[in-house]
């Protein structure tokens, strides 16, 4: 399921983009009691400060509301493990989480959660970042895709929709963040041939 947040499709081939970007970078091999999603956001900030965010394994309470303090074993590579406090309000209040893959040059990021006293079990996400134009200026595609184990006493649609309403919380905070930084920034348009 592709959940595509905060965007008005227009036929100019917006979804062929994003669909070639989820077949290309966000592969889950999804297990019959587990649930899978993938979920966009078009951000009004240019890539390198989108992803100077998501980056940041070792500080993701920068954007995301629910992190309220990080502390990241050894040195930040892949297989670095972070254990995160999550604010209240949440059914949980730590999670271990591991970071499986980290590219700079293609601008994606990988992570398990490994533990923690929440029923988020065998979770692994993945995101991306891509840079497009919003009018008229630098712009950032984000894919967030996920997959999960369906808890017990639970289906894979309310599973599904507890994750989505995470992601896309914290893929508005990123929106927020980035582009605040991105007016005191004051990227210039781009100028189309």
């Amino acid at each position: 399921m592709v959940t595509n947040d905060y965007t008005t499709m227009n036929g100019n081939g917006i979804i062929k983009m994003e669909e070639e970007f989820i077949k290309r970078h966000h592969k889950h091999d999804v297990k019959e009691n587990q649930c899978s999603s993938s979920l966009v956001k078009h951000i009004k900030a240019p890539v390198h400060l989108v992803w100077s965010l998501v980056r940041r394994f070792d500080q993701p309470q920068k954007y995301k509301p629910f992190v309220s303090r990080c502390v990241v074993q050894g040195d930040l590579q892949i297989g670095s493990v972070r254990e995160v406090n999550v604010r209240s309000g949440l059914p949980a209040t730590t999670s271990t989480e591991r970071l499986e893959y980290l590219d700079d040059d293609e601008h994606i990021l990988s992570m398990t959660i490994v533990g923690g006293d929440h029923r988020l079990k065998n979770y692994s996400s993945i995101v991306t970042v891509h840079p497009e134009v919003i009018d008229g200026r630098p712009g950032t595609l984000v894919i967030e895709s996920f997959v999960v184990d369906v808890p017990d006493g639970n289906t894979k649609d309310e599973t599904c929709y507890f994750v989505e309403a995470l992601i896309k919380c914290n893929l508005k905070s990123l929106a927020d963040v980035s582009e605040r930084l991105a007016v005191q920034d004051r990227t210039e348009p781009i100028e189309r041939m």
